[in-house]
């Protein structure tokens, strides 16, 4: 085989799987075709397989090869807006769905983990970081949104005694701790879905490059070698789709971030670091985040980059961050680091719906992509078997094109992001 390998990150140093799947070379049906092998992709085969479709998985280059496999491995309630937001948009009682689906994700990922006995490292807790007294204010108002919504019994408010329990550094004043919140290693994850996938009879094949699909009654998606003829195609390849369906390029954008891997800590280091094991994000426009691996390495991320361009040096973009806030560090190796792309909508929520006949799609995660990939899955297989009220509420969130159109998209998403960054720096 000659797929395209996966990023040189501390994941795919660490995979569980080596295992590469073959390539499409044939003319095979099945029921439903799958463009992407990413947390979406896997979480809607494996729903569908369970409702006993059969499935057929293409995948360009590895499972997790993209933003599923090289991401933070942090698993963060509700999406990339919070349920108020969407309540302005959609109204009280329609808002009220979208509560109780916010903190599903989270909780599909870890039946997986327990029903197909998935090795990658799980651990729970994740904690909110605030900056400054502004953030604190939006923490609480969070907590009272969340418990509102029927996410009782696994908030704890920190004040700075608190957070300094859970995370050695003097940069933040207070949290909000997330007990159902934790994080896992993101490919193994993956992986461990996949085998799953082909437990159930799943197909999956690698290096099979989607060119063109044929939409109708019974769609046939073509790659170089083979093709597929299905009765419905599930689009999962968010920010590395390409212009395989142009359609879903106008109203998102590819952004890129950056992560680091340590060397392995001593344990007295890594248990003064973060005494708790707990996942650590901090409540800036731009955020950085962290945790330990199981081996006790941290790995570190933020950084990005509008229209995912690869940083010439992630470490010197990272490692800044990193040592502000755990000066302690000074002098540690990195033996990791790589970029990852993830797809941004406008709006920030997800775009969901359905193109011509019989082709679906979920995408635009906003870097809230780990929980609401699982939960995609899952609305994708109610909705393939007549069960559309929860797909049709993400299907009718408006959505509109970047300002500038594709050409200014990132300049102007740029320059937002500035505004964004500075009223956090100054706590306004």
């Amino acid at each position: 085989m000659s797929a395209t390998p996966h990023a040189s990150s501390y994941y795919a140093a660490s995979a569980n799987d080596k295992v590469e799947r073959p390539r499409l070379e044939s003319s095979i049906e099945t029921d439903v075709c799958i463009i992407g092998a990413g947390y979406t992709g896997l979480s809607s085969a494996l729903h569908l397989l369970e409702s006993g479709m059969k499935v057929v998985i293409l995948e360009a280059a590895r499972i997790g090869w993209g933003a599923s496999g090289r991401n933070g491995g942090q698993i963060v309630n509700s999406f990339s807006r919070d349920i108020d937001s969407i309540e302005k948009v959609v109204g009280k009682e329609q808002g009220k769905l979208f509560g109780q689906m916010a903190f599903e994700g989270g909780q599909i990922i870890r039946e997986r983990i327990a029903k197909y006995n998935i090795d990658c490292d799980l651990k729970d807790g994740g904690v909110f970081a605030a900056m400054n007294a502004k953030q604190m204010g939006h923490l609480q108002s969070q907590k009272k949104l969340w418990e509102a919504h029927g996410h009782n019994n696994h908030l704890e408010m920190l004040d700075k005694d608190g957070i300094r329990n859970v995370v050695n550094t003097d940069l933040y004043v207070g949290g909000l701790l997330d007990k159902s919140g934790g994080h896992i290693h993101p490919l193994n994850l993956a992986l461990g879905e996949a085998r799953a996938v082909e437990s159930l009879g799943g197909q999956i094949f690698e290096d099979s490059a989607v060119i063109s699909v044929d939409d109708g009654e019974s769609p046939i998606v073509h790659t170089a070698q083979g093709q597929v003829k299905c009765k419905f195609v599930v689009v999962a390849g968010n920010a590395y789709l390409g212009k395989l369906l142009p359609e879903l390029q106008a109203k998102s954008m590819p952004c890129g971030t950056q992560v680091i891997t340590t060397e392995p800590l001593s344990d007295d280091m890594a248990a003064s670091l973060l005494p708790q094991d707990y996942c650590v994000e901090d409540c800036n426009y731009l955020l950085d985040y962290y945790r330990l691996t199981g081996d006790k390495r941290l790995v570190f991320g933020g950084g990005v980059v509008y229209g995912a361009r690869d940083p010439a040096n992630v470490e010197a973009l990272i490692m800044p961050k990193l040592l502000k806030t755990f000066p302690q560090l000074k002098g540690v190796k990195v033996d990791y680091a790589w970029t990852g792309n993830f797809l941004m909508t406008l709006s920030r929520l997800p775009q969901v719906g359905r193109i011509g006949h019989n082709i679906y799609y979920s995408q635009g995660c906003s870097g809230h992509g780990v929980t609401y990939t699982h939960l995609a899955g899952k609305l994708i297989a109610e909705m393939l078997n007549n069960q559309a009220t929860r797909f049709d509420a993400f299907a009718a969130l408006p959505h509109y094109p970047f300002p500038g159109g594709h050409a200014l998209r990132v300049p102007f998403s740029a320059l937002g992001a500035w505004y964004y960054t500075m009223r956090d720096k100054f706590g306004i």
